[in-house]
């Protein structure tokens, strides 16, 4: 029964951050982030929200993480307020490496296939 409740809170987490990234935080370096997957403890009381976004610079990706770790008590309040549960979880913010990883590999595809036609 836990892992179905823990299902659902992953699934209604990253919908409400997403909405409240583009209608409640006003910081511009948070502005082009997507959450792509949610992650919480058994006991519900830690959520690890995975992000990613369109600048593959190093210092654009510092930027967003600090602007994340700056809203997350805007976030986590926000949180608070749209769901109904006894404790809202502590909100960590990283970045979704898989989106570069399925790039590589992507990129080392289209090469391959290159090499194959010469």
């Amino acid at each position: 029964m836990a892992n179905f409740r823990a299902g659902r809170l992953k699934q209604e987490i990253q919908r409400e951050v997403n909405d409240i990234l583009v209608k409640r935080v006003k910081d511009p370096r948070v502005k082009d982030v997507n959450i792509t997957d949610v992650e919480i403890t058994g006991d519900l009381q830690q959520a690890t929200i995975y992000y990613s976004t369109l600048s593959s610079l190093a210092s654009e990706r510092e930027k967003v993480q600090t602007g994340l770790e700056k809203a997350a008590g805007l976030i986590r309040k926000e949180l608070g307020s749209r769901l109904s549960m006894y404790k809202t979880p502590e909100l960590t913010f990283k970045r979704d490496e898989s989106v570069d990883y399925g790039s590589k590999i992507d990129q080392l595809l289209r090469k391959l296939h290159e090499d194959e036609k010469q």
